[in-house]
């Protein structure tokens, strides 16, 4: 995946150290037994997303890419029976 380029772009770093940052704080406070300090992580985990997201649509992100239809093969035919004389 390296050779594609998939993920190394400004909303993809950003959007996953949030969430590896609010995945660490809900796992510190899961551990400690707060629920409270536990669901502001989940949230922060969460917001990673979302500021991912508006920063793609912000043209930080990948570019979209025309995709290329996938090959089907024709359709199979009966040829008619050659009249034998």
């Amino acid at each position: 995946m390296a050779g594609s380029s998939h993920g190394h772009t400004p909303a993809a770093w950003t959007g996953v150290i949030i969430a590896f940052i609010g995945f660490c704080v809900a796992g510190a406070f899961m551990v400690m037994a707060q629920p409270v300090g536990f669901w502001a992580g989940m949230a922060l985990t969460l917001l990673g997303g979302v500021v991912g997201g508006i920063m793609r649509a912000m043209g930080l992100g990948q570019p979209k890419q025309a995709r290329a239809l996938p090959y089907t093969a024709p359709a199979a035919t009966r040829e008619p029976a050659a009249a034998e004389s």
